[in-house]
């Protein structure tokens, strides 16, 4: 994956393309890039969106543990941002969130 970050819609529907292809760490990648280039008050949007991608990762390889905490980190951090009113892009955030809480103490 490129480290160049992309525009915040196009961010989205690549992230989206690849979890919908097995591949959420290389989604993570692409919303770390944006988030390390993007304006500081969005950070909050795309870490949370990058440790959901992660904690999907830990869960596929068995590690609930991994995944749980960052599911819980995700949740706190998407909540944080989604209290800012602040544009999400066009994406769900609720439907994210409310998939990160249902995915804790699960594999």
């Amino acid at each position: 994956m490129s480290e160049e970050p992309l525009p915040p819609d196009e961010t989205l529907e690549a992230a989206r393309d690849l979890v919908r292809r097995g591949r959420p760490f290389s989604a993570h990648e692409v919303l770390e890039a944006r988030w390390k280039a993007g304006p500081v008050e969005e950070r909050d949007l795309w870490q949370g969106l990058a440790q959901v991608c992660v904690a999907m990762t830990h869960a596929a390889r068995g590690n609930q543990v991994g995944a749980d905490r960052l599911f819980d980190r995700a949740v706190e951090r998407l909540t944080t941002f989604a209290a800012t009113g602040r544009s999400t892009y066009g994406l769900d955030l609720d439907a994210v969130v409310e998939h990160a809480r249902n995915h804790v103490g699960r594999l």
